[in-house]
């Protein structure tokens, strides 16, 4: 049992202090509506009580579709309040997709916002989940978030979390097609928040803009949380737009934001870039991929640095960060370790390799999940018995300590900020009639990063365009997941063991 000397470090805990501390400072931003810190606490206990009402218990499943909201992280606390563990939904998968994951995690309650209604509607019949709620408008029988808020009282006994209690379940895509779900404890979170905390220097004042997804734990656990940890305030998009994050930046007076390249570049490319007043930004925060190198200077040019950081799902998820004072001296690198986290690279036998010489990225710290939600199998086959996490990407280490990334072992694909598993694209592509076999890589592409290229030998006398191939896979992979090329050879290089040999294909299609 916790000792009556020790703090609660639950998340729910975490936010009834901020607001017994500063009620009145501004918490979180919406669509035009901000709500204080007391005003949040309390929407969070309303939502407590509605789901224990609903027959929620310690440990069950409440699982949140929808595109950015208020209501996701009132609802994220509301939920870690009576121990309940909360599952954020990729708003991009498909029905079949999100089938899979919604009858694994076992959601008992599921909030959906109006967008996403039509896609749960749809395979609503094969759930296993006994409650909807409705985040925004009426659809259906379901009642809605606001009806529930206001017909219950606030919780008054606040879960006391265990650092081992599971607090969320994130689903990351698997290199088998079955997506995996990491478990997250309240103790890996508050050791991110701690790492993050003392990486970026979050203040009081701080208003952070929340664009990138929240479902992605770079966009709930980077800037988000530990800005309202400390007291600052957030101001959530519904989804990315370049224009309307520059009015908000200047209207909000942002001083942080997280999100992957594509995201600063796109806003770079803005009609309204040059005359958007961003004197209030003291730092922009960068994970998914490396910053490439003309984006940093045009950042530059208006006085603005990139912090960037390395990490997982499965880390909660920092494990190396790159300051502001580095970033143009050290271009291409993730940087150093969090305070609190260890890396190092290894080789096959599991062993330190030496300084400048490849080999696996493995970390071990408070902030490494405890494992995969029903999948020992895959948990396993992640973290060793040492409790070293094995990343399954390939880095060096330079004579300064800075880690630079630089090949993956499980050949994953990064687009706009997404992870994309070739083996999942490729089980669905190898299904058209005319695809005899099919390997994906990724591209470099200035826009996403990388572009998802579908390479495939054909059966004879068949033919296959790219639109015919993306309309194939429309309905059964999320619109990022589509390749956005096509290459058509004659037969698929694989070594003596039958192993596609996908180095030989990026050295002929990737440049």
């Amino acid at each position: 049992m916790k000792s009556s000397s020790s703090p609660n470090i639950g998340l729910a805990a975490l936010l009834l202090r901020r607001a017994e501390l500063t009620p009145q400072r501004k918490a979180i931003s919406f669509e035009g509506v901000t709500r204080t810190f007391a005003e949040t606490a309390d929407r969070a206990k309303r939502i407590g009580a509605l789901l224990i009402a609903g027959g929620i218990k310690a440990g069950d499943r409440v699982g949140y579709l929808g595109l950015n909201h208020s209501a996701f992280l009132e609802t994220l606390y509301g939920a870690a309040s009576i121990g309940a563990i909360f599952v954020p939904l990729n708003f991009r998968l498909t029905g079949d997709e999100l089938e899979y994951i919604i009858n694994d995690a076992g959601i008992s309650t599921l909030l959906v916002d109006s967008e996403l209604q039509p896609v749960v509607t749809a395979i609503r019949g094969k759930l296993c989940c006994s409650r909807y709620i409705n985040v925004e408008e009426k659809l259906g029988d379901d009642a809605t978030l606001e009806e529930l808020i206001n017909n219950h009282e606030p919780v008054t006994a606040i879960h006391v979390a265990e650092a081992d209690d599971v607090l969320l379940i994130m689903y990351t895509s698997g290199t088998t097609g079955l997506p995996k779900g990491a478990m997250l404890t309240h103790g890996n979170l508050y050791w991110n928040l701690v790492n993050t905390m003392m990486s970026f220097s979050y203040l009081e004042d701080d208003v952070t803009l929340v664009g990138a997804p929240l479902f992605h734990i770079g966009g709930l656990n980077v800037t988000t949380l530990g800005t309202l940890t400390v007291g600052g305030h957030a101001v959530i998009m519904r989804s990315f737009d370049p224009g309307q994050a520059l009015k908000i930046i200047q209207e909000y007076q942002v001083t942080t934001m997280f999100g992957a390249p594509a995201m600063y570049q796109f806003m770079t490319h803005h009609e309204n870039w040059h005359s958007t007043d961003l004197s209030s930004i003291r730092g922009l925060i960068c994970g998914a991929a490396p910053v490439p190198e003309p984006l940093i200077r045009e950042y530059s040019e208006r006085n603005i640095n990139f912090c960037q950081g390395y990490g997982m799902t499965e880390l909660s998820p920092l494990a190396l960060i790159l300051s502001s004072e580095f970033s143009a001296e050290k271009i291409g690198s993730t940087g150093k370790p969090v305070m609190f986290g260890e890396v190092r690279i290894v080789d096959e036998n599991n062993q330190p390799v030496a300084v400048g010489e490849r080999g696996e990225v493995v970390m071990r710290g408070p902030n490494v999940m405890p494992g995969y939600w029903n999948n020992p199998d895959a948990t396993k086959e992640t973290i060793d018995s040492e409790g070293w996490l094995h990343s399954g990407d390939i880095a060096y280490q330079d004579e300064d300590g800075f880690f630079y990334i630089c090949d993956r072992l499980k050949d994953m694909v990064i687009s706009g900020g997404e992870n994309v598993y070739p083996a999942e694209v490729e089980s669905v592509l190898v299904g058209h009639e005319a695809i005899a076999e099919v390997a994906v890589i990724g591209v470099p592409d200035e826009k996403w990063g990388e572009a998802v290229t579908a390479i495939v030998a054909l059966h004879p006398g068949k033919s296959v365009t790219l639109e015919e191939l993306r309309d194939f896979a429309t309905g059964r992979l999320a619109r990022y997941k589509l390749p956005l090329h096509l290459h058509i050879i004659d037969e698929i290089p694989r070594n003596a063991a039958g192993k596609v040999l996908k180095y030989e294909l990026r050295n002929r299609f990737g440049k």
